[in-house]
């Protein structure tokens, strides 16, 4: 048994492979093969982004998919290249490699390992919650700007030519000198492969369209031998090599450890919206610290397979799930398809014509676009606007690794932001004595001599003088200064810390210089042991701590005139006002122990 736990630990998705039912083989089969279909165009497109041979791409994707079928939790997620991701790698590796295309893919191995190893870091740490820690409208930026990039950057691949500018800003602005350029023969191409693509996804969604489209733009290519013509192919693909460990230059290493971070940072939180929408339609849970470990091992693979990073693939992982896919087995499939090609049937892949995987890697980033969804944050949430549009227009002006590392920046400053002036209300009680917020209703009424407070955010060192401030002033507004102030110590009090205790001492301090008994409602057993460690005075000549707000009130009604009735009632959670204001709640809000 105790075999068995360690197993489904450490190794989840092998634990449901041991337990797999036999109902579940046919549709794994056919998602399974599916899945590879679509994959193997994508996984070659996505190579040339990547700036790496073709046959790279399909590396990338079969030992991937099988550590992440052994450490993954979700029984849908597809692993593998993603054009966020391999316009990252592209763009750091790059101007590192200097032209040198040895070089420039050992260097994407080596990328790729660290960030398998951050993967592995984090997950060790448990830092699964960075899942929630790029907010969706800075990741919305994010991706848009990605995406806008990359289809800018292949139209160059689709029309025939080559840009002289290497950002993306300045390619725009010399669009106009590139008319004269086009190469008729590639765009001929270019809007067949097109063509072929809408044609199949209104005709045959089911059918894998790039597949389709590249075997037939590489079948006339092969035919009409209009290589001839100066139309690009991905040329010879070679044959699968024996397996080599990636180099560690010292020097170089210094340039990718931020890079490697944002880029885990970025697959991670990607990969989780993905997997979190698909366990929640099939109706099962995830965890997101071996969601870390499983990313970190499948990119290890990737790097000791001479791959490119990856990720969740939400287009593979929407074949899936369309087809029936039951558990991990599907990776596995997908991946021994694909390994058949790379090792037996590579020869037809050096037809395809780069400008058609232009085509498809342009199709693939239209779809990470949602500009409309961006501009409707205008009207539903200002703050959540400016975040996503500065993200955007970040990694349009500045690069997609400027802009990555904004985003993350963008992330932790407004985390910050939020616990460090967090929102506040001042309560009271309507004529039942049930406490609410105060303000938007007039039936709610202050308790005469109390102030009841709360502040919504842990109290840490650095809210502490925050907090005291707000305090201080909040009762300096008060045209009769009270008697006593109660504390809700639920939502703030809710982990020692020296700095937090040197504060309430010398908050406590000052009111008692102006008559105030400090009064803390909740947590009476846990505050109670804190503040005595501190060397906090608690009780008749220090202060009080009761297990709730209505017990407070209760207890100190002797300092408040008249007397106000007091009923203890059970009350919903409500939502908070906006930050740095002393708004009502709609709805009453209760306390506990």
């Amino acid at each position: 048994m105790s075999e068995l736990f360690s197993l489904a630990r450490w190794m989840p998705g092998l634990a449901v492979l041991l337990h797999y039912q036999r109902s579940w083989l046919v549709p794994d089969l056919r998602a399974g093969l599916s899945v590879a279909a679509v994959a193997l165009p994508v996984a070659i497109a996505y190579a040339e982004l990547a700036g790496v041979g073709a046959i790279v791409g399909l590396y990338s994707c079969i030992l991937p998919m099988v550590a992440y079928s052994l450490f993954g939790t979700s029984r849908q997620l597809i692993v593998g290249p993603d054009a966020a991701t391999c316009a990252v790698i592209a763009a750091v590796v790059t101007p590192l490699a200097a032209g040198d295309a040895t070089r420039h893919w050992q260097l994407v191995m080596t990328m790729t390992a660290m960030t398998g190893f951050w993967c592995l870091i984090a997950s060790r740490f448990k830092l699964g919650v960075l899942a929630d820690f790029l907010s969706r409208p800075i990741l919305m930026g994010l991706l848009n700007g990605v995406a806008i990039t990359i289809i800018v950057g292949q139209l160059s691949k689709v029309l025939g030519f080559t840009f002289d500018q290497r950002h993306l800003i300045e390619r725009i602005a010399e669009s106009l000198g590139y008319f004269s350029r086009i190469h008729l023969p590639t765009l001929g191409i270019s809007l067949l492969t097109l063509v072929l693509l809408l044609l199949s996804k209104r005709l045959r969604p089911q059918w894998p369209g790039s597949m389709l489209a590249l075997a037939i733009s590489g079948g006339l290519v092969w035919a009409l031998d209009l290589g001839t013509q100066g139309i690009a192919t991905v040329g010879t693909v070679g044959s699968a090599a024996l397996l080599q460990i990636p180099e560690f230059p010292p020097g170089l290493m210094r340039e990718l450890v931020l890079p490697a971070l944002n880029l885990a940072m970025v697959s991670f939180v990607s990969m989780m919206l993905t997997a979190r929408s698909f366990a929640a339609r099939n109706g099962y849970e995830i965890d997101a610290d071996k969601e870390f470990r499983a990313l970190g091992f499948a990119n290890l693979a990737s790097a000791m397979s001479q791959g490119f990073a990856i990720s969740g693939a939400d287009s593979r992982t929407a074949v899936n799930d369309a087809n029936g896919g039951k558990s991990q087995l599907v990776s596995i499939i997908a991946a021994a398809a694909i390994a058949l090609v790379t090792f037996y049937l590579t020869a037809p892949l050096q037809y395809i014509p780069t400008a058609a995987l232009g085509v498809v890697l342009i199709m693939a980033s239209v779809s990470l676009l949602d500009v409309k969804g961006l501009w409707a944050l205008r009207y539903s949430d200002s703050s959540a606007f400016w975040l996503a549009g500065i993200t955007f227009i970040s990694v349009l002006a500045m690069g997609v690794i400027p802009g990555i590392t904004l985003a993350v920046l963008l992330g932790l400053f407004q985390f910050l932001r939020n616990v460090m002036r967090p929102t506040e209300q001042l309560l009271g009680m309507n004529e039942a004595g049930v406490v609410h917020t105060m303000g938007r209703s007039e039936k709610v009424k202050a308790v005469p001599g109390a102030l009841i407070y709360r502040f919504n955010s842990p109290l840490t060192y650095f809210n502490a003088s925050y907090f005291k401030r707000r305090v201080l002033h909040l009762l300096a507004q008060e045209p009769v200064p009270p008697k006593c102030l109660v504390i809700d110590a639920v939502a703030c009090f809710t982990h020692q810390d020296i700095s937090v205790m040197s504060m309430v001492a010398e908050l406590h301090k000052e009111l008692k210089r102006r008559g105030i008994q400090m009064v803390m409602a909740g947590r009476r057993t846990q505050v109670t042991h804190w503040f005595k460690q501190a060397g906090i005075r608690v009780g008749e000549e220090g202060i009080h701590i009761y297990p709730d707000t209505y017990q407070a009130l209760l207890e100190t009604r002797h300092y408040r005139e008249p007397e106000t009735p007091v009923s203890v009632a059970s009350e919903p959670v409500t939502p908070e006002p906006e930050a740095g204001k002393v708004v009502p709640l709609t709805s009453a809000t209760g306390h506990g122990r």
